[in-house]
């Protein structure tokens, strides 16, 4: 049997309502003529004696209605000027939230308040299942980035590769593009500056040599050394020092501090080399009057070298101690100031220290100078 709710016309109702009203036949059987429900037909008759006075005074209604209308229509124009500054209010209420960061805004919500949580969550622009999450701790990223901290502070002339250098020779498995990455997050840059070189000055009454360098392979320890001056200033003066370095392995051999620069400077510095290094194949220098001196070039005609010196004004042909320099004082003489020379040298031991046992140079595939001097030395007495 069908449950479906039967429909019946304006007419239809109309006619049994006017036969009910001449009350020939009771409800019972009206009921039973018309197959419906007694209920049906009480419930027309009543709507039809309730709206008869329509039938008679249409003008009333058609007023009524109109009165009708025409509030409504004043309610709905308020209305929808309501709706028009609550909407502005919603679009700048949200371009302010948007703004907000994402914890804050997770923070403004409201578990006891009327308003459903992903109603709270739409609102205020935040993903639900976000809201729930609970991030893990990665414990290894914070360990890093401690180190990282860690390195900085005693090396801060390393960049992102040296120190991934540093991590990865102390154990911690990570590549350069992480360790570039976590420096950026905690804003570490090296520390550098950069001033112009000095040069020292040529005596014209010398014998220069020729550049020796030019093409030649250099392919092992102790087969090419070279030597400068620079100069530093301390709040007592100028002071100037030297050293010498080894081409292959960018080792510092030998160096020394003076207040003047004069022959006497860079023969300690030589000799010091000799006596603890032993001797080189070829000797490299600028045209400076301190290298070009009979002292100087006769210590070095003496034991077998050979000499060879810079173009004139080409500071590039003795490159590696000119980087040597650059290196020293970007990353730790220009960042200081000194009193004097004793606190200039006890500085310039310990970045010296630093320079061949610790810090890697990128030349020599990121190895320590003075570590590849050793197994160059080991290599040659083994053979």
């Amino acid at each position: 049997m069908s449950n479906k709710k039967r429909s019946y016309s304006a007419q239809f109702k109309t006619k049994v309502v006017l036969e009910a009203l001449r009350e020939d036949k009771t409800i019972s059987e009206l009921s039973v003529k018309y197959n419906i429900t007694p209920k049906n037909i009480h419930n027309w008759k009543s709507t039809f004696l309730n709206n008869a006075e329509l039938a008679m005074e249409p003008s009333k209604a058609v007023s009524e209605y109109k009165d009708n209308e025409k509030q409504l229509r004043a309610k709905l124009d308020v209305y929808a000027k309501k709706v028009g500054e609550l909407t502005l209010e919603k679009d700048f209420l949200e371009g302010k939230l948007v703004s907000l960061a994402l914890s804050t805004r997770k923070s403004m919500i409201d578990v006891e308040h009327k308003l459903s949580m992903a109603r709270q969550c739409k609102l205020l622009q935040i993903d639900r299942s976000g809201y729930y999450y609970q991030p893990r701790l990665n414990t290894r990223k914070d360990i890093i980035k401690k180190r990282l901290i860690e390195v900085h502070n005693t090396y801060p002339c390393f960049g992102y590769i040296k120190a991934h250098r540093q991590l990865r020779q102390e154990g911690y498995h990570v590549c350069e593009n992480t360790v570039q990455k976590y420096r950026k997050e905690l804003e570490i840059k090296a520390v550098l500056a950069v001033k112009p070189p000095n040069l020292s000055k040529k005596n014209k009454q010398h014998t220069v040599y020729k550049y020796k360098l030019r093409g030649l392979n250099i392919n092992r320890a102790n087969q090419v050394w070279s030597t400068d001056i620079t100069y530093i200033k301390t709040h007592a003066g100028t002071v100037y020092m030297a050293a010498i370095i080894d081409w292959y392995t960018k080792a510092v051999l030998s160096w020394d501090i003076s207040n003047t620069m004069d022959s006497s400077l860079v023969m300690r510095v030589l000799n010091e080399a000799f006596y603890n290094y032993g001797t080189p194949e070829i000797f490299n220098t600028d045209q400076g009057s301190q290298y070009t001196s009979h002292l100087h070039t006769d210590a070095l005609k003496d034991k077998g070298i050979i000499i060879s010196m810079d173009g004139k004004g080409r500071a590039t042909d003795n490159i590696c101690i000119e980087r040597f320099w650059r290196s020293a004082k970007c990353e730790r003489i220009y960042l200081n100031e000194y009193r004097g020379i004793i606190d200039l040298k006890d500085d310039i031991s310990d970045y010296i220290k630093f320079y061949n046992y610790d810090r890697f140079h990128e030349s020599i595939d990121y190895k320590k100078p003075m570590e590849l001097y050793n197994e160059c030395s080991n290599i040659r007495k083994a053979a």
